[in-house]
C-alpha cells in the first residue's frame, strides 16, 4: 500500500497516491496539523485539549481519542482490529505522528532549501523552484488564528520568502536575471516590506539593459518604505541607486543568456512591465496572458509559461478572493491536444487550487463564466487520471458554456471534454465530434488556437478508423493554419501522424519495416526541445513495439531504454526474453488497466502480446473485453502517433487462444 503524505503549506491534507483521505471535522484536522507540527514528538493529551479549545467541554479527553481513532482509521484503513498503530502511535500521555521525514510537504521544504544552499550555484535555483512548488497557500491555512500554529506559521513563511530572493538572487548572479524579474514583482506586490527583494528586482532589471524601470523601482520602494513604516531605504539599496547612476561596471552581467527561452522571456517581461502597473491585482491577470501567448510558441516558451504559471496561482490565492483567483486560474486556456500531463506533480496542484476556489466562488450569474473557467481546469488537469470528478467537471463545464452561448467558453470546455473522452476503448467517434464542432467554433469566430486543436483532434480520430483520406485533409490543413499564424508545436504532431501513416500501410517486407522505423526516429528528433516530456518519455520504444508486433516481429524490447510511463508493458517482454517466464507472468498480473489516455488501446494490445505469449487466459479475457469497443479501428492510432495494428486483429487472436485446448493444468 503507498504511503500516506501529508501536506500543511496550504490547508492540512492527507494523500494515499492521488486520493484525498477524509478526515472528518476540523477538529480532526486541528489533531492531525498539531502533531504535524510536533515533528514525530508526542503531543500530551492535556495539550491538544488546550490547543483544540479556548474553553473545554467536560469531556473534552474522551473527545480527543474520538477524534486520533477516526484519524487512525483514516491513516491505517487495513489495520487489524486490536493491532497497535504504526504511523498515529500512542505513547506515554499522549500520541505522536511517525510520519517519515519525505512524507510531508513542509519537512520537504525545508530540506530541498537546505540542500540548494549546498549545491552548486547552477544548480540550486532548479532545487529552489522544486522546494518552492511544494506551496499549494499560507502554511496551516485554516489555522492562521490558533495560537499553537502561529510561530510556525511565521517560521514558514520567512523561510519561503528567503527561498524565493535566494533563488532570484542565484539567477542574477548567473546571467538570467530576466527569469527573475517576473516572480520578484509577483513577490514584491504582496510583501513590499522586503528591501532585499526590491534591491534584486532592481538589479535584475538593470542588467537586461532597462536602467529607466530599475530606477523607477528603486523610487517606489522609497516612496512605499517612507509610506507605510515611516523609514528610509537601507544602505544597499541607496548603494544600488547609487551605482546604477553612476552605471557602474560592477552592476553590468555576467553574461548575456545564451538560452532562447531566457532572450524569450526577458523581451516578454519588458513587455508585461511597460503595460501593467506594479503593485496592481491586474499584474496577476495579465501575467497569466502572457505566459498563454509564451505557451503556444513551444519548446522553452512552454516550459517558461508551466514553471511560472503556479506561481501566479499562489499570488493570486494569498490575496484571499476568490473571484481574482478564478479569473487567473481560468485565463490559461491554452489548447491541449495529449492526454497525458507534461508535469503531474503540478497538474494536481492546480487541480487543488481550482477546487479550493470553486468552492469559495460565490454562487450567482456573476459567477458562472468564473466556475465554468475552474471546471474546464480541472477537466484539463485531470487527463490521464483514472477518476469520476474529471469527467463530471467536464461535463458540467460544456453545459455552463452552452448555457451562456459564449463561443470562447464554449471551446475551453470542449477541450475538458476531450481531455475526459479516453475512459474506455472505442470513443474515436466522440472525439471526433468534439473536433468537428471545435474547427467550426474556431473558424466562425476567429478562435485560431481551437481550430488548429479541432483539426488535430480530427486528424487523430479519423486515424483511429483508418481514414487516412480524411486525416491527410487534416494535416494539411492544420499546417497551414500552423504556418500561417507561428504554431511551431503543430509540426511534431504532423511529422509524427505521417510516421503512423507509413507504418499502418506498409507492407510485410524488411525494407517496408525499416522505413517505417526510420519514420519514428525521425519524427522523434523533432521532440526535443519541444517542451513536451508528458509527449517524448517513452514514445519512440512504444512506437516501434507496435511496429513489430503489428508485423508478426518478436518484440526485441531494450529494458535499457528510456521507456517512461509505460515500462510496465515493456518489462514484461524483456523478462519472457530472458527465459524468466515465470516473473513475466506475475509482472503481467500485476499490470493495472491502461491509463484513460489517447495510447489506452495500444498499451491493451501490448498486454495482450504478452497474454498470448504466456497463454494467460484471464489477461486474454480482460484484454478482450477491453477492447472489444474498438473494433474496427487502428489500435493506438487515435493518438496521431503510433499503431500496433487493426484491433480485430488482435481480438481474432485472443479468441483463437481462448477457443484452444488448454491441455493439462
Amino acid at each position: 500500500m503507498e504511503a500516506v503524505t501529508f501536506g500543511v503549506l496550504g490547508a492540512v491534507t492527507a494523500r494515499r497516491g492521488p486520493d484525498a483521505l477524509a478526515l472528518k471535522g476540523p477538529r480532526h484536522r486541528a489533531v492531525l496539523a498539531r502533531l504535524i507540527l510536533a515533528r514525530r514528538r508526542v503531543v500530551p493529551v492535556a495539550r491538544l485539549v488546550e490547543d483544540l479549545w479556548d474553553a473545554p467541554p467536560p469531556r473534552a479527553v474522551g473527545a480527543v481519542r474520538t477524534f486520533v481513532g477516526d484519524l487512525r482509521r483514516a491513516l491505517e484503513p487495513d489495520r487489524p482490529p486490536r493491532a497497535p498503530a504504526r504511523l498515529l502511535v500512542t505513547e506515554g500521555p499522549g500520541y505522536a505522528l511517525r510520519a517519515a521525514p519525505d512524507t510531508v510537504d513542509a519537512w520537504r521544504f525545508e530540506a530541498a532549501v537546505a540542500e540548494a544552499d549546498r549545491l552548486p550555484a547552477a544548480q540550486a535555483p532548479e532545487r529552489l523552484r522544486a522546494a518552492l512548488g511544494e506551496w499549494r497557500g499560507p502554511a496551516y491555512a485554516e489555522f492562521g488564528a490558533a495560537d499553537w500554529a502561529r510561530g510556525e506559521r511565521s517560521r514558514l513563511t520567512e523561510l519561503r520568502l528567503r527561498a524565493v530572493e535566494r533563488r532570484a538572487e542565484l539567477l542574477v548572479e548567473l546571467g538570467r536575471a530576466a527569469e527573475a524579474v517576473p516572480d520578484l514583482d509577483a513577490h514584491l506586490t504582496e510583501h513590499p516590506w522586503r528591501e532585499e527583494s526590491w534591491r534584486l528586482l532592481a538589479l535584475a532589471l538593470y542588467r537586461t539593459g532597462r536602467q529607466a524601470d530599475a530606477l523607477a523601482v528603486l523610487r517606489r520602494a522609497r516612496a512605499l518604505l517612507a509610506g507605510r513604516l515611516g523609514i528610509d531605504p537601507g544602505p544597499r539599496l541607496r548603494r544600488l541607486e547609487a551605482g546604477i547612476l553612476a552605471q557602474d561596471p560592477d552592476l553590468d552581467p555576467p553574461g548575456e543568456p545564451a538560452d532562447a527561452a531566457a532572450r524569450l522571456w526577458a523581451r516578454a517581461t519588458e513587455a508585461y512591465d511597460r503595460t501593467v502597473a506594479a503593485g496592481s491585482r491586474a499584474r496577476l491577470e495579465s501575467t497569466v496572458g502572457l505566459l498563454r501567448s509564451l505557451a503556444v510558441t513551444g519548446g522553452g516558451g512552454l516550459e517558461a509559461a508551466r514553471e511560472h504559471r503556479m506561481t501566479a496561482v499562489q499570488a493570486a490565492e494569498e490575496t484571499g478572493d476568490a473571484e481574482l483567483t478564478a479569473r487567473v486560474i481560468g485565463a490559461y486556456d491554452v489548447p491541449a491536444n495529449w492526454t497525458r500531463s507534461d508535469d503531474p506533480a503540478l497538474a494536481r496542484r492546480l487541480v487543488d487550487a481550482a477546487e479550493r476556489t470553486l468552492a469559495a466562488l460565490p454562487e450567482g450569474p456573476g459567477t458562472e463564466a468564473a466556475r465554468c473557467r475552474l471546471l474546464a481546469t480541472v477537466a484539463l488537469e485531470s487527463r490521464g487520471v483514472r477518476s469520476p470528478r474529471g469527467p463530471r467537471a467536464a461535463a458540467e463545464a460544456e453545459g455552463i458554456a452552452r448555457r451562456l452561448d459564449d463561443p470562447a467558453l464554449l471551446a475551453f470546455a470542449l477541450n475538458g471534454v476531450f481531455m475526459q473522452s479516453c475512459t474506455r476503448a472505442g470513443l474515436a467517434p466522440r472525439r471526433d465530434s468534439v473536433g468537428a464542432e471545435l474547427v467550426a467554433l474556431g473558424a466562425r469566430h476567429g478562435l485560431v488556437n481551437y481550430e488548429v486543436l479541432g483539426r488535430l483532434i480530427r486528424l487523430q480520430a479519423r486515424s483511429a478508423r483508418a481514414d487516412f483520406t480524411a486525416s491527410d485533409e487534416h494535416a494539411a490543413a492544420v499546417d497551414r493554419l500552423a504556418e500561417r499564424h507561428e504554431r511551431p508545436l503543430v509540426a511534431v504532431f504532423t511529422a509524427w501522424y505521417l510516421a503512423l501513416r507509413r507504418a499502418a500501410t506498409a507492407g510485410p517486407s524488411a525494407g517496408s519495416h525499416d522505413r517505417a522505423e526510420a519514420a519514428y526516429r525521425s519524427a522523434a528528433a523533432r521532440l526535443d526541445g519541444a517542451g513536451m516530456p508528458g509527449l517524448e518519455r517513452g514514445l519512440l520504444p512504444l512506437a516501434l513495439l507496435g511496429l513489430r508486433l503489428a508485423h508478426g516481429r518478436p518484440p526485441e524490447v531494450d529494458p535499457g531504454a528510456d521507456w517512461g510511463p509505460y515500462r510496465p508493458w515493456a518489462e514484461p517482454f524483456a523478462l519472457l526474453a530472458e527465459g524468466r517466464g515465470t516473473e513475466a507472468r506475475s509482472a503481467l498480473r500485476a499490470l493495472a488497466e491502461p491509463p484513460p489516455d489517447l495510447l489506452y488501446e495500444a498499451l491493451c494490445c501490448a498486454e495482450a502480446a504478452l497474454a498470448l505469449a504466456l497463454d494467460d487466459r484471464p489477461a486474454l479475457r480482460r484484454t478482450h473485453d477491453r477492447l472489444l469497443p474498438a473494433s474496427g479501428e487502428l489500435a493506438g492510432a487515435g493518438s496521431g502517433l503510433l499503431t500496433f495494428g487493426p484491433v480485430d486483429g488482435w481480438l481474432g487472436a485472443i479468441r483463437r487462444a481462448l477457443e484452444a485446448d488448454p491441455g493439462p493444468v
